[in-house]
């Protein structure tokens, strides 16, 4: 397969299309979930509010029961 059969593959064909997209979102969730994990790092000692929340949640249990 050459770069030319590569190309008109992904950039003009459906699935290679949804496979470009597909690939993107795979991407961008794993770059989002390794700064989430940096940030909670760097910020461990930081107060929880009512506000907030937290896609890692360690505290199962709900304060209001």
């Amino acid at each position: 397969m050459n770069f030319e059969e590569l190309y008109h593959f992904l950039f003009e064909t459906m699935p290679g299309i949804g496979i470009l997209v597909g690939g993107g979102l795979v991407i961008s969730i794993i770059v989002c979930l390794i700064l989430e994990r940096k940030t909670r790092k760097q910020y461990k000692n930081h107060e929880k509010t009512e506000d907030d929340w937290s896609l890692f949640d360690d505290d199962d249990e709900d304060e209001s029961k």
